[in-house]
């Protein structure tokens, strides 16, 4: 992450501080499976930890600011970034029947690299992940690759109302997409020995 970066979405938060009108929002991420859309693989999968490696508070989301950058709202998530994650990747496993259910033949871990939302003109969520697989009877990490997912919605108008719904369901979606990437990644699936099926 970038020194100018880190400085445009943390000094705002600053300057959260002083002003009444700047309130936080605490919001949740979910992951939403398509029944019948998705490429199922064998069950064989756990899922441990991911660290967090946002430079970043575990449940700092966001920031929500006027058109000319002044903070008015900051969005935090209910639990650590890193738990959504795993959680997330739990669901997508299990979306797909391969979530094992006993000792599993590998297990996904990762990093968090990025998870954000902002909104100055138009809302955004993005998300950056590492995502490890590890054979459990050899200890050896057998894949690694970064996934990203990103989305923006031009929906939303300044003054309409609180953004932050909107953000959560972005940011919600973004996750997904990284989440989706990786699990059906060609290489992740030839690497682990669970090539897609419908």
């Amino acid at each position: 992450m970038s020194i100018r970066r880190v400085l445009f979405r943390f000094l705002p938060l600053l300057a959260c501080l002083p002003l009444v009108q700047c309130t936080t929002s605490q919001v949740t991420l979910d992951y939403e499976p398509h029944p019948g859309q998705m490429l199922a693989g064998p069950a064989q999968f756990g899922v441990g930890s991911f660290t967090n490696g946002r430079d970043e508070e575990p449940t700092l989301l966001g920031t929500v600011r006027t058109p000319v950058g002044t903070p008015i709202e900051v969005v935090r998530t209910t639990i650590p970034i890193e738990t959504i994650v795993s959680n997330a990747f739990a669901h997508g496993l299990s979306a797909r029947g391969m979530l094992s259910a006993g000792t599993p033949s590998f297990v996904i871990t990762g990093e968090v690299m990025d998870l954000y939302c902002q909104q100055i003109v138009h809302p955004h969520g993005y998300a950056q992940i590492r995502v490890n697989a590890m054979n459990t009877s050899t200890g050896q990490i057998v894949f690694s690759k970064v996934f990203e997912g990103q989305r923006q919605s031009a929906a939303y108008r300044p003054g309409s109302g609180s953004p932050v719904p909107l953000l959560r369901d972005l940011t919600s979606r973004a996750l997904q997409d990284a989440v989706d990437k990786a699990l059906d990644d060609p290489e992740f699936r030839n690497r682990t020995g669970s090539v897609a099926a419908y």
